[in-house]
């Protein structure tokens, strides 16, 4: 589980983030809402190691990771798809996936046919550049990429952002799959509302730096979420 207990985050002298907990389960999806500029994105970051707490506890499976660079978690299981998909314009698709190779032993340095399972048309673009995709399929690849680190812990910021209608239907599958499939916390980072209330096994929704309304989605109002999230 990934226990995020009292966090403070700061970019100078702002504050970005003010006690936030968050908790992730094995098997669950759990979806942060909230409005533009609320601290989304820098939670995630905390999360992954590239923003460094001032405060609070990031547990992972029992371990302590707050201290541990970037890709240190990596080693450990905790994959991320950026905000803005970042893969590499002038990599083929295949180099942009062996990137993830670096997360993971020698032994383990092969890119799963389930990923092509998952998102078929990469299997037709190995050889194109990644800048030559579509927006909707370099959200794929950025997704496959971190599948290739054989995650036990995905997080994704606002993957539908920018996407058409019918690649956001596939990637919200491919969560759903990853969570039956099991053996892995997912947190999802998200601004469509409905997409992600239909997604979320928990949520968490946010306001000026801080955690303001939190539970599973079965006891969720949804209106009092909507509230929040226009306000």
């Amino acid at each position: 589980m990934l226990s995020v207990e009292a966090i403070d985050l700061y970019y100078g002298a702002a504050q970005a983030l003010r006690a936030v907990s968050l908790k992730a389960a094995i098997g669950r999806i759990t979806c942060v809402l909230g409005r533009n500029g609320v601290g989304k994105s820098s939670l995630l970051r905390a999360i992954v190691g590239q923003q460094a707490i001032a405060a609070g506890s990031i547990r992972w499976m029992d371990e302590e990771i707050s201290g541990l660079a970037p890709h240190l978690r990596a080693r450990r299981g905790v994959g991320f798809v950026p905000q803005g998909r970042e893969i590499f314009p002038l990599l083929t698709v295949r180099e942009n996936l062996m990137t993830g190779y670096a997360a993971v032993s020698r032994d383990k340095r092969t890119i799963d046919d389930e990923i092509f399972s998952l998102f078929p048309v990469l299997a037709e673009m190995m050889g194109r550049r990644g800048g030559d995709l579509s927006g909707g399929q370099q959200q794929q690849l950025a997704i496959a990429r971190a599948l290739v680190t054989r995650p036990k812990l995905l997080v994704l910021d606002e993957p539908t952002e920018g996407i058409q209608p019918s690649i956001i239907r596939d990637i919200g599958n491919a969560i759903r799959y990853l969570r039956q499939r099991g053996g892995m916390a997912i947190v999802v980072v998200e601004q469509y509302f409905e997409w992600a209330r239909d997604l979320a096994d928990d949520y968490a929704v946010m306001d000026r730096g801080a955690v303001v309304l939190a539970g599973e989605r079965k006891d969720m109002v949804e209106s009092e979420v909507r509230r929040r999230l226009s306000v």
